[in-house]
């Protein structure tokens, strides 16, 4: 997990921009009003920021957390580059700690994918731990049926001016092997290759529920943007 996007860190928001950033963005906002999040919180497994962004417009003090040192210099970058003051933190969420008890958490993406099975619960119960009674935290995964299904076992590719990437998937017992090519193109027209391993859990919904309520969660779910649960799971939380 710490090697991850250690190559693709810079380029993750660049090439996932055909995802819905800002639907999605507006999917967590309103999940978050209606459950009455205060106004000072989370983004864990940051990423590049976008969320991280599109929360601190909305007037939401969100500071962004992820393991990917690479991953957050770009979110440095664009907050500059938009005009948004936060914090970018790097650590992990099996061992999240604050100095401030947060109104709410989001870990948009796959964050949760990338907790080994033996650290869901600790993953879980360090967030509990960093939150105010009665704080949402929403986070989302890609199913079981999305990484055996769609996702294992193939190759994805895409040719752009800036980056050419290959990425290799193979399915083992309880997660998906992601292998990542990435051909880098220079100022003098030359390419830098550069590879990268990721690994993303498998996990059934009951799965990480059942997690969730061990660790003092109360817990409903849905699907992507309230849609369907087949590629995408939508966990709903509050501290107990």
């Amino acid at each position: 997990m710490a090697n991850s996007y250690s190559a693709l860190g810079r380029w993750f928001e660049y090439l996932n921009d055909d995802c819905g950033y800002e639907q999605w963005s507006q999917y967590l906002i309103d999940a978050l009003e209606k459950l009455g999040a205060d106004g000072n919180g989370v983004d864990i497994g940051c990423g590049n920021g976008y969320f991280t962004r599109a929360l601190n417009k909305r007037g939401y003090c969100t500071i962004g957390i992820d393991v990917s040192a690479e991953m957050l210099s770009r979110a440095q970058e664009l907050c500059l580059k938009e005009g948004v003051r936060t914090e970018f933190l790097l650590g992990d969420i099996t061992k999240l700690k604050l100095n401030f008890k947060a109104g709410f958490a989001v870990a948009v993406n796959d964050c949760i994918n990338y907790v080994p099975k033996n650290k869901l619960k600790s993953a879980f119960a360090s967030v509990h731990g960093c939150l105010k009674k009665g704080a949402p935290f929403i986070f989302d995964i890609s199913s079981a049926y999305k990484l055996k299904n769609v996702l294992a076992n193939n190759l994805f590719g895409e040719d752009r001016d800036e980056l050419t990437y290959l990425w290799f998937n193979t399915l083992e017992s309880d997660s998906v092997t992601m292998d990542l090519t990435l051909f880098e193109k220079r100022k003098d027209g030359a390419y830098i290759r550069r590879d990268e391993r990721h690994v993303q859990y498998i996990y059934e919904e009951e799965e990480i529920s059942s997690a969730l309520e061990e660790c003092g969660f109360c817990v409903r779910t849905e699907g992507h943007l309230g849609g369907s649960k087949k590629e995408r799971i939508n966990f709903i939380c509050t501290r107990l």
